[in-house]
C-alpha cells in the first residue's frame, strides 16, 4: 500500500487516495456497502472475487496483473474505490489493444507496463469506478490519470463500463471504444413464460434448428443435471475443473484460473454459481458454468469443458439449459459472454458494450481517437446488420 499525492490543482486535495497492492487492506465490508450503490453492481466487482483472484495465485504480479487497488477517502469514509492492475500483457482483457501495443514497439517505444481498471478474466459489463456520487467518480477517474502519469505509464484502460462510468470518464477526457456482445433480455410486455414460449417467438428456421440440435444430444442419451450453490461439491468442482483445463488445452494454451480459485468461488460466494453437468452412460461427458444473482434476475454464461467431443452438447449445456433455467426461476437476463454471432440463432441479441482509454503520447492519442471515430462506425453499422437478422418473428 502506498499513499498517492494528487496534483497541486486536483479538487481532491481533501480527500486521501491511496494504491493498494493487495486488496486485502481494503475493509471488505466497506466495498461492498459502495458496489451496492451503483447501477450496475455485479458479483465479480465483490471484495470476495477479486480478493479470491488475487489470493488463488490467478491474478497477481507473477501472472502479469500486478494489483493496483485505487481508492478514495474523505473524512475516514470509502467515497470512491476501483480495481486496477499494472499489466505486463494484455492478456485475459477481452478488449483487444494488440495493435496498439506493436505501434509502440515498432516506433521503440514501451507499451507496458498500462494502468488498467477491470475484472482479470471477465468480460461482464458493469460499474467499475465505485463511487458515492458522479463528483466522486469523476475525482476518481481523473486520479486514475495522474496515477498513470505520475508513473509515467504509456495509458490507462477501464473495460466493460456501465453508463455512469462512461460519463465521468467522457468528461474526464478519455477516449471511448464500443463492442458488441450478445445477450436474452426478458420481454417486458409480454413476458415468455418459458423454453417453449422463447421458442415460439423465434423465426421457423430457428426454431427447427434447435428443436434438431436439442434432439440430437437426446439421441446420443447425453442428459442433464443442475447444482446451485452449495449443491456443488468437491467432487463437481473437480470434475468442473477437468473440462475447464482440457478446454484451454485444446486451443494450447494455459488457464487464466486455478483449481484454488473456484475453491475460494465455493467458500465464498456459493450463492452466485450454478453448474450444468451432462451425463452419458452413467457417466459425466461435460460441465458448464453459469454465474449467478438472484437479487438482480441476471446471469452470466461463464465457463465450459467436456471430456469427449459430443455434437451440439455444448449449445444444450452453455445455451439452451441455462436459458431454460433463467426462464424457469424469473431472471430477467441472460449474458452469454464475449463474442459469437452463432449466439443470436439461439435468442440472444446484439448489445453495445463500452470501455474507456487515454494515451500519454499525443500523437499515439492522436492516431487512436481516429481509429476509435472509424471503429465506432463500423460498429454502430454491425449491430444495425445484426438486428436486420433479429432471430424473432416480427410482430
Amino acid at each position: 500500500m502506498r499513499m498517492f499525492t494528487p496534483p497541486d490543482e486536483s479538487p481532491t486535495q481533501a480527500a486521501t487516495v491511496t494504491v493498494h497492492n493487495d486488496i486485502g487492506g481494503i475493509d471488505a465490508a466497506q466495498w461492498d456497502a459502495l458496489l451496492q450503490r451503483q447501477s450496475q453492481p455485479t458479483p465479480f466487482m465483490s471484495h470476495a472475487y477479486l480478493s479470491a483472484l488475487q489470493t488463488s495465485g490467478s491474478a497477481t504480479a507473477e501472472t502479469g496483473w500486478a494489483p493496483q487497488f485505487v481508492t478514495l477517502r474523505h473524512a475516514g469514509v470509502l467515497v470512491a474505490a476501483c480495481a486496477g492492475y499494472l499489466k505486463s500483457h494484455s492478456y485475459g482483457e477481452y478488449v483487444f489493444d494488440w495493435a496498439w501495443a506493436d505501434a509502440y514497439r515498432r516506433h521503440g517505444l514501451r507499451y507496458y507496463p498500462k494502468l488498467l481498471a477491470a475484472i482479470p478474466f471477465t468480460p461482464v459489463p458493469g460499474s467499475r469506478l465505485l463511487a458515492q456520487d458522479a463528483t466522486w467518480r469523476l475525482m476518481l477517474a481523473q486520479q486514475l490519470l495522474a496515477l498513470a502519469t505520475q508513473g509515467r505509464l504509456s495509458s490507462a484502460h477501464v473495460l466493460f463500463i456501465d453508463d455512469d462510468d462512461r460519463a465521468a470518464l467522457q468528461a474526464g477526457g478519455w477516449m471511448i471504444r464500443e463492442g458488441v456482445q450478445f445477450h436474452w433480455t426478458q420481454d417486458d410486455v409480454a413476458p415468455m413464460a418459458d423454453f417453449t414460449a422463447l421458442l415460439a417467438r423465434l423465426q421457423r428456421d430457428k426454431r427447427k434448428k434447435i428443436l434438431q440440435e436439442r434432439r440430437k444430444v437426446t439421441e446420443l442419451g447425453v442428459s442433464f443435471s443442475v447444482h446451485e450453490g452449495a449443491a456443488i461439491d468437491e467432487p463437481l468442482w473437480d470434475f468442473f475443473y477437468r473440462c475447464y483445463t482440457l478446454t484451454y488445452r485444446a486451443h494450447h494454451n494455459t488457464p487464466y484460473l486455478t483449481r484454488d480459485f473456484f475453491s475460494r468461488m465455493a467458500a465464498t460466494l456459493p450463492q452466485h454459481w450454478l453448474m450444468f453437468v451432462a451425463q452419458r452412460d452413467g457417466q459425466r461427458v461435460a460441465a458448464s458454468l453459469i454465474a449467478i444473482d438472484r437479487d438482480s434476475g441476471s446471469a452470466w454464461g461463464r465457463y465450459w469443458g467436456c471430456t469427449e467431443a459430443l455434437p451440439y452438447v455444448h449449445f444444450e449445456a452453455c445455451y439452451y439449459q441455462p436459458l431454460a433455467w433463467c426462464l424457469a426461476q424469473g431472471f430477467r437476463r441472460f449474458e452469454g459472454g464475449a463474442q459469437g454471432e452463432h449466439k443470436m440463432a439461439r435468442g440472444l441479441l446484439p448489445i453495445k458494450t463500452a470501455s474507456a482509454h487515454w494515451l500519454r503520447d499525443a500523437r499515439f492519442a492522436s492516431a487512436v481517437s481516429d481509429f476509435l471515430a472509424a471503429e465506432g462506425q463500423g460498429i454502430a453499422q454491425y449491430v444495425d446488420e445484426l438486428r436486420d437478422r433479429n432471430p424473432f418473428k416480427e410482430d
